[in-house]
């Protein structure tokens, strides 16, 4: 595909995830876009897929734009943005402009990928820990894998609302509320008793120019993910170590947990590990697996891709036994959740 088609692509990606703020944006940009200009000379530069599956050529000009808004250095650019009234023929203008006037902010923006962390994912989190517990009632001890900045790592300080049910804690950090479709998962006491967590390119919440970065790659028009990311970051309570996910894994599974489940998941990162990497973390995984016990089991909890379009699978295998279980499909975003998994005792 073109440059051009992958803009197109993502505004219509974007539209579909409830942004139209960000398909009128891109989709205008790839109807106007600046031939010869400065930032598509930056953009050509790049070899390969442009696109989401690749250098996300389309997000990264979104998120400099937004970056922009957010720290205030393009007032007129900003009064197109949302909360203001969205009129594309004045949009693309004024964010066509922006991106001439701060060349050197685009030239250093453009150079690193998306960073996203997206916590309403959690919600899945959040409902796949409580059916594990129904099975293991243990204290959990946790392996993320693909944390970026660690808003999911703290899943347990969150709290679900899963139509006329509540799940988490009493006092919980945020609340998610995703649209609930299916049976839930009966509500349980659970205690993390330690957490790990690991990114090949982990984003430094505490630095002020990555946590720009993160918040930067929210849609302008969802201020709800807005407002939980931030009450997210500023509850970040674990580092998340820069690694390998399958040479860090290997660490973390050569401890054994007595009297805890070990959980290990991760959400919308799987399928950004390069094959060889993926391959052995699952080796890891299934080897850990068949030595678990009933006093020390061990949970893999995964959302991701699948061949099904629109939504991720959340999955579950669990040992000792290897079951593997289809508990969900949810949207990427984690915006709902169709449940799938029988009760306990069904």
């Amino acid at each position: 595909m073109s440059l051009l088609d992958d803009f197109r692509g993502q505004a219509r990606a974007c539209t579909g995830l409830g942004s139209p703020f960000m398909g009128i944006l891109l989709e205008g940009l790839a109807d106007n876009w600046p031939e010869g200009s400065h930032i598509d000379r930056i953009c050509r530069g790049f070899d390969g897929d442009t696109g989401p599956n690749g250098h996300s050529l389309p997000l990264r000009v979104a998120g400099g734009l937004h970056a922009l808004v957010l720290t205030g250095q393009d007032d007129a650019l900003a009064a197109q943005y949302p909360p203001n009234e969205v009129v594309a023929a004045t949009l693309i203008p004024q964010a066509i402009a922006a991106m001439d006037r701060h060349r050197d902010f685009f030239t250093e923006w453009m150079k690193s990928p998306p960073q996203t962390n997206e916590v309403r994912r959690s919600a899945a989190l959040i409902a796949g820990a409580h059916w594990v517990a129904a099975r293991h009632p243990l204290p959990f001890v946790t392996s993320e894998l693909g944390a970026s900045g660690g808003l999911n790592t703290n899943w347990d300080r969150y709290a679900l609302q899963a139509g006329d049910t509540r799940l988490g804690p009493a006092n919980p950090v945020l609340t998610l509320t995703p649209d609930w479709d299916g049976p839930v998962p009966t509500a349980r006491d659970i205690r993390v008793d330690r957490k790990a967590a690991v990114d090949l390119r982990p984003v430094d919440l505490t630095d002020p120019a990555q946590a720009l970065r993160m918040k930067a790659y929210l849609w302008a028009d969802q201020p709800h993910r807005v407002e939980l990311t931030t009450a997210a970051m500023a509850a970040i309570d674990t580092k998340v170590e820069a690694g390998d996910a399958a040479d860090w894994l290997e660490t973390q599974l050569a401890s054994t947990f007595p009297g805890h489940v070990h959980l290990i998941y991760h959400t919308i990162a799987w399928q950004y590990f390069p094959a060889d990497v993926s391959a052995r973390a699952t080796a890891l995984i299934e080897a850990a697996g068949a030595r678990a016990t009933d006093d020390a089991p061990l949970a893999w909890l995964s959302m991701e891709a699948d061949a099904t379009k629109g939504s991720a699978r959340l999955g579950l295998r669990l040992w000792p036994g290897d079951t593997d279980t289809e508990l969900a499909r949810v949207d990427f975003h984690g915006h709902w959740i169709k449940w799938l998994a029988r009760p306990e005792g069904e």
